[in-house]
């Protein structure tokens, strides 16, 4: 199970980094709470999907070979990320909105599930 947890969430993070790479003026529009961290910065949103592509690629990686060391090599940024975007709401007054709620589900959960489940892996890669 764990293993298709993080290659769901290798995927979704995989996807991510392809919107925000392809539509970033969409991405910024649409996300709800990404206008709010001030003007659109297309070089800076590119390289925030270039870490989502490493992380997800890696998550999606360990999934299938069962590899500990990269599961928490990919689930590294995406953990730190979520706790930035948590100490964010913190400050924001810790409202319960559509931004935290979309925060919740799209950033702060699979995040957190991505490194339980890479953490659970054994150090030893399972022979195949």
């Amino acid at each position: 199970m764990r293993n298709l947890l993080m290659i769901g969430i290798g995927g979704l993070s995989v996807m991510t980094a392809a919107y925000m790479w392809t539509a970033t003026q969409h991405w910024y529009d649409t996300i709800p709470g990404v206008s709010l961290t001030g003007p659109l910065n297309s070089h800076f949103a590119k390289d925030v999907a270039l870490a989502y592509l490493t992380s997800g690629v890696a998550l999606i990686w360990a999934g299938v070979k069962q590899d500990r060391y990269i599961g928490l090599f990919g689930a590294a940024w995406l953990a730190l990320h979520a706790l930035f975007h948590i100490w964010i709401w913190v400050h924001r007054g810790a409202p319960v909105d559509l931004v935290a709620l979309i925060n919740l589900t799209g950033i702060q959960l699979p995040a957190f599930i991505g490194l339980a489940s890479a953490i659970s892996l054994t150090s030893e890669k399972v022979k195949t």
